[in-house]
């Protein structure tokens, strides 16, 4: 069966949409640019069903170009979509979660991802801690929502930066105090990824006095090849904050790539003319060789039958398990282990002698009361400081 796809895009004429429908095209592929605002979405207790403009949507694959004014809307229809079984080069919850600096930050961290530090501030006596946290002056402010470097300032005095909150809180954003990377002013690297794969590089530098090297602020772009260190940073950011397709832009630390920002609907015009690759061409390469194979949304597959889930334990708050296997963890009950995770690397199945580590995390699956039971059996009671103080000495 052909491919039926539709590019989910308001601006028809705008560079990246256009070059997506000549890719398509390109290759007999029957494909249309579909405004996201001109839904319908219908939910009753039988089904849900979407209508465009009147009419069935009848179309077998999206590649979502949802504008930054348009998140909550964009994001609603293609959550409707994918309920329809819907193939999308990007999740809804990749959107959201790279669209938001402070959720996607912390996805990025707990996957220990390089990033500059970064401080979240709701209250003008917490400036001061937040700069000191994040390595002193000067610093960068931003807003946790924006695009093409808007909000996004460099302060060089508390006084200057104490000023911007302010203003930024009594209009009712919520603010991010960011380590300034000095090694890295006025320019930083695009990596464009789809699946798995780096398929575009380019240094942005910004003109004159201008600290943001966003293309569309007037910076400058030009071909960058990068180390497999970047590649690699790139590619596992994306992956993490859920996202096929997407604009990494990393920082050139003295210590490596930090990753600054992931962009879910990343320009085509300045990457292809920087680059001189086919990136529209990739992403429909892409799109036509994986549309049949939606990835699984785990935490609801785990939930379908009721009383089934899955539960994680992290090693880090039971120390006195470091050490244990995994078959002295089970004990005469043995839930299901399904994954262990450790060091970056998802280990499915693992072996039953396998030694836990501090910061390995477990995954069991199973009936969530009789597996909440049997680990509370076999986790017991944490030590207590006289135990544990007792123990060290009779070692």
């Amino acid at each position: 069966m052909d491919l039926r796809l539709a590019v989910l895009s308001r601006g028809p004429r705008l560079y990246s949409t256009r070059r997506l429908i000549e890719e398509a095209r390109a290759r007999g592929i029957d494909v249309s640019v579909i405004d996201p605002m001109q839904f319908s979405l219908f939910v009753n207790e039988d089904n849900i069903d979407i209508l465009h403009q009147g009419k069935p949507f009848n179309y077998d694959a999206v590649i979502p170009r949802i504008g930054h004014s348009i998140t909550s809307h964009g994001v609603a229809v293609l959550r409707h979509l994918e309920q329809l079984g819907i193939w999308s080069a990007n999740s809804s919850s990749g959107i959201i979660q790279s669209r938001d600096k402070l959720h996607s930050g912390q996805i990025l961290a707990r996957n220990k991802i390089p990033t500059p530090a970064t401080a979240y501030v709701r209250d003008m006596k917490d400036v001061g801690r937040a700069i000191d946290s994040v390595g002193g002056l000067p610093v960068v402010v931003k807003v946790t929502q924006g695009t093409q470097g808007h909000g996004v300032f460099l302060r060089h005095t508390l006084h200057e930066a104490r000023n911007l909150v302010q203003g930024l809180l009594m209009t009712g954003k919520a603010v991010l105090v960011q380590e300034y990377i000095s090694e890295s002013h006025g320019k930083d690297i695009r990596a464009f990824v789809i699946g798995d794969k780096v398929v575009a590089c380019m240094r942005r530098r910004a003109r004159g006095r201008e600290f943001r090297s966003n293309f569309h602020l007037n910076g400058t772009v030009e071909n960058v090849d990068i180390s497999d260190e970047y590649r690699e940073v790139a590619c596992r950011a994306a992956r993490v904050l859920g996202l096929n397709v997407a604009g990494v832009d990393l920082l050139e630390g003295v210590n490596g790539p930090l990753v600054l920002e992931v962009n879910s609907s990343p320009g085509l015009e300045g990457i292809e003319k920087a680059s001189g690759a086919n990136v529209a061409g990739a992403i429909i390469d892409f799109v036509s060789n994986d549309h049949n194979f939606a990835e699984v949304n785990m935490d609801l597959m785990l939930k379908t039958v009721p009383g089934m889930g899955a539960l994680s334990i992290h090693m880090k708050n039971h120390p006195y398990l470091v050490g244990c296997t995994i078959s002295e963890l089970h004990g005469s009950r043995k839930p299901a282990v399904m994954a262990l995770s450790r060091d970056g690397d998802l280990i499915w199945n693992p072996e039953d002698e396998t030694q836990l580590r501090f910061n390995d995390v477990i995954i069991c699956y199973g009936e969530l009361e009789d597996l909440k039971l049997n680990l509370r059996q076999k986790l017991g009671p944490r030590p207590t400081n006289h135990e544990s103080n007792r123990d060290e000495v009779d070692a």
